[in-house]
């Protein structure tokens, strides 16, 4: 299958890993039960890439289940900041180099702390952005520890549906 070459594949190439791509039809605004539903995989399976930044504007990432969302407060109680936004579009495109919609956590443009909701680890195979929309790589969650420098939190929160 022909995929696109972005700099989070070159990242995985790199550590040499394992990874299945994916592509689907991006649906602007469409989200994790977009991709969920083109993949056929659960929500909860698909990983989305998170950039927030502290108080004091040092961006961070963080990657969380697709049928959940982040509790800011307890995020920052956990990490040691007195508080945290979600970064502007802008800002994350700065940061990481890629567009909304096709942010991945590997190959990102600056180094950037990385923070995991747990339960992530325990589910057998992840989704997670390849760099560009409408794309999407599976891998075991154990790969994000080979190739990115990880830090567990608990701060995810049940989305209302």
């Amino acid at each position: 299958m022909d995929y696109p070459i972005t700099a989070a594949v070159r990242k995985l190439r790199a550590a040499k890993v394992e990874f299945s791509p994916h592509l689907y039809n991006y649906v602007e605004k469409g989200g994790t039960r977009a991709s969920a539903a083109a993949l056929d995989v659960p929500e909860h399976a698909v990983i989305k890439t998170l950039l927030f930044e502290t108080d004091a504007a040092k961006p961070f990432i963080v990657l969380m289940h697709g049928d959940r969302q982040v509790s800011a407060k307890e995020l920052a109680r956990q990490i040691g900041a007195k508080s945290i936004r979600t970064c502007s579009p802008n800002t994350a495109q700065r940061v990481t180099g890629y567009l909304v919609g096709g942010t991945s956590p590997f190959g990102a443009k600056t180094k950037t702390p990385v923070y995991v909701e747990k339960s992530v680890f325990k589910l057998p195979l992840i989704y997670i952005n390849g760099g560009k929309r409408g794309f999407l790589v599976s891998m075991p969650p154990e790969t994000l520890r080979k190739v990115l420098k990880v830090e567990e939190v608990e701060v995810g929160l049940e989305t209302a549906t």
